[in-house]
């Protein structure tokens, strides 16, 4: 183990790691798993087709206010009181959220201990490896979330960062907008709603009264994007939940809608494929066996949660955490998607995909979020056919106990590694692939806790709190919001960082890097923070025996780290992106260097949160009879492009006070937020 690097903010960190489109042609790969000694899973094939194409095309800008209901009818266990159709049958069922559902307890300190002592300031270090703050920009937030398409949209938490940089331009996606930006920062297109872009009627018809046969258009979350230097093409993909269009409600079936651009100009034409994912064997789908009831039994859809993306030098490889949509507490496996980049790109009407299952995988354990590596332009691994590689953690409740069960607090000493062999062959009429995966003892790693934000204003709080304040619906600032009166002792939310799963994944140059929150002692005091490696996979005949390089954790004295995205160019330097917030800080987007060489540097801040989070995920008023969740990014993003490495992480961009919300229109403090919540994401660019 490498010597402690001790560096720091306001605190210290402690380090303990073919075609026209200009598509290359591909081997087949068919002999790639020839030479292996060792058996693997094998995967299933099933094709998927073209269902149109999506333009860049955006609408005027709602107006200001509550317009109810505001919350998505299948927002369960965060719709509150708003209004009566805002209820769903699936809340009765489950109690959960919908998706990134985590069914992990927190708590639990984990054995490692991360001291720190204080430092005045930004120390910036003197080395090589201090990285470069080039430029920063406000990139999409609730506003535009919530105003898009003619205001036909709902107020979402949390925005979930997808960011894809290539040709010149910044394709950023949240829940659920997009927009493309040139690499100034400034806009080349307007804000445009993600139902609008992949073909779907609005999220809701303002227009239209309840009950109305086409009021509701489907529940479309999780972007996620990459663009592919090699094809020259932007890939954006969604997890699209479909509802009954009169009430809202789910009717269980959902996909992952692929949007590939026709040109390496994002601002163009882009072809859409749809990829079921309900696996109960509609829809060409396999049956999984999903539950239809919270006891367990009967058969109904299957949820592909949290979908990432990742890519070598042959497929485009899409991963899902795979959990009954209805029946309650039952997680089943990780599920990984494999497609050609070629035949995406190209645009070819009907695709084959090659599909993997994780269940029972690791030691008779199913893989949870198994996170797919993105590369540098000719830096992925042509072994074997071409190989892509994967990282998982399994210290979280569904890597543990089949079913999804809760057990109390999770830790774990242990990394699993995965490779797909034989990619080149997803460009043959008959792909044949192979997954492998090897656990990997590393440092100790558990559930972080919730978060602590610094204190300061949040006039939707105490507005929910407030009985005094006379609006022309009564007595009690709350009257604005809820249809019956809330308990009135809600405190300033901490934030949820999720669980410890694995968070974006990088291979460059036979090294791979990644990173995920844990459980830590800082300075004696119970945060969260970083748990980062580097490693390499070493596949060779015998399978996969990965050596870790450099590993260690992250973390600043009095605050928290939440959320790593990192990144590595063909040089093998590295920007790790995160939230920054705790005693010190306000929701702050942040970074640091990353390196095999150098291990992870000082943190610096992109930009500082001006503010707390005030939003309704994390307040008991809009949890129904069940307990606030105070959503935060769920996952941030970093891509390299060149040399230049871009980051995106949510914080918090304004602040004001219950007199400034009050102020007609309700909720906007000076068009800077709406009502129900504040989220901001910041965009950078950081030479490392």
């Amino acid at each position: 183990m490498k010597p402690i690097n001790r560096l720091g903010l306001v605190a210290v960190l402690a380090v303990l790691a073919a075609c026209s489109s200009g598509v290359k042609p591909q081997t087949s790969g068919q002999d790639g798993l020839a030479s292996l000694e060792v058996s693997g899973v094998d995967g299933s094939t099933r094709l998927i087709q073209s269902t149109g194409t999506a333009s860049m095309r955006s609408s005027g800008a709602g107006v200001e206010g509550l317009q109810y209901p505001e919350l998505f009818p299948g927002s369960i266990g965060n719709e509150g009181s708003l209004s009566p159709d805002l209820r769903s049958s699936l809340k009765a069922r489950t109690g959960l959220s919908p998706v990134n559902r985590s069914y992990s307890q927190r708590g639990g300190v984990v054995g490692a201990s991360v001291q720190g002592v204080q430092v005045g300031g930004v120390q910036i270090s003197s080395d090589r490896s201090n990285p470069v703050l080039q430029n920063s920009f406000l990139g999409l937030n609730l506003r535009d979330q919530r105003l898009a398409n003619n205001g036909n949209q709902f107020t979402v938490e949390p925005p979930d960062q997808a960011l894809c940089v290539g040709n010149g331009y910044i394709l950023e996606s949240v829940n659920d907008v997009l927009r493309v930006f040139n690499t100034d920062g400034s806009p080349a297109t307007g804000v445009i709603d993600q139902n609008t872009f992949y073909g779907y009627p609005a999220a809701i018809r303002r227009d239209l009264p309840a009950g109305s046969p086409n009021r509701f258009g489907p529940e479309i979350t999780d972007p996620i994007c990459y663009y592919d230097p090699d094809t020259k093409r932007f890939y954006h993909v969604v997890l699209t939940l479909f509802v009954d269009p009169a009430s809202g409600n789910f009717t269980g079936k959902n996909s992952l809608d692929i949007a590939v651009s026709q040109t390496s100009d994002p601002t163009g034409n882009w072809m859409i494929y749809h990829l079921p994912v309900q696996n109960d064997g509609t829809d060409g789908t396999p049956n999984h066996g999903c539950s239809l009831n919270p006891d367990g039994t009967g058969n109904g859809p299957c949820l592909g949660d949290y979908p990432h993306i990742g890519a070598d030098a042959n497929g485009i490889f899409l991963t899902t955490n795979e959990y009954s949509f209805l029946g309650a507490g039952e997680f089943k496996s990780a599920n990984i998607y494999a497609i050609s980049k070629r035949a995406l790109a190209a645009g070819t009407p009907s695709i084959s995909v090659v599909e993997f299952r994780t269940e029972n995988t690791v030691n008779g354990k199913p893989g949870f979020t198994v996170w797919p590596a993105i590369s540098p332009k000719d830096k992925w691994s042509e072994s074997y056919g071409g190989t892509e590689y994967f990282l998982s953690t399994n210290a979280a409740d569904e890597a543990n106990t089949p079913g999804g069960l809760t057990q109390g607090p999770r830790v774990s000493d242990q990394l699993v590694v995965w490779a797909i062999a034989n990619t080149g062959s997803l460009n043959s009429r008959n792909p044949r692939l192979r997954l492998f995966n090897s656990i990997q003892p590393v440092n100790p790693y558990g559930v972080p806790p919730l978060v602590n934000q610094k204190d300061g204003p949040a006039p939707l709080k105490d507005c929910i709190n407030d009985t005094t304040v006379v609006t022309p619906f009564g007595t009690g600032c709350w009257n604005l919001l809820f249809t019956q009166e809330p308990k009135h002792n809600e405190q300033l939310s901490k934030l949820d960082p999720l669980d410890s799963r694995m968070q974006q994944v990088y291979y460059s140059d036979g090294k791979l890097y990644g990173g995920h929150g844990t459980a830590l002692n800082v300075g004696g005091s119970e945060k969260a923070g970083i748990s980062w490696y580097i490693l390499e996979p070493n596949f060779g005949r015998r399978g996969l025996t990965p050596q870790v390089i450099r590993q260690g954790y992250l973390a600043v004295l009095n605050n928290n780290v939440i959320d790593p995205a990192i990144a590595i160019t063909k040089e093998g330097k590295g920007i790790m992106a995160f939230t920054l917030v705790g005693q010190d800080h306000y929701p702050s987007a942040a970074f640091a260097s990353i390196g095999d060489e150098v291990g992870v540097g000082a943190v610096q801040v992109a930009a500082e949160g001006v503010g707390p989070q005030d939003g309704f995920s994390g307040y008991n008023a809009f949890a129904g009879s069940g307990v606030a969740r105070p959503r935060w990014g769920d996952y941030g993003a970093a891509v390299a492009d060149g040399n230049i490495i871009y980051i995106a992480s949510e914080y918090i961009a304004q602040s004001c006070t219950l007199s400034q919300y009050l102020t007609s229109p309700i909720g906007s403090c000076g068009a800077t937020r709406t009502a129900l919540a504040n989220w901001a994401t910041r965009v950078s660019s950081v030479k490392p």
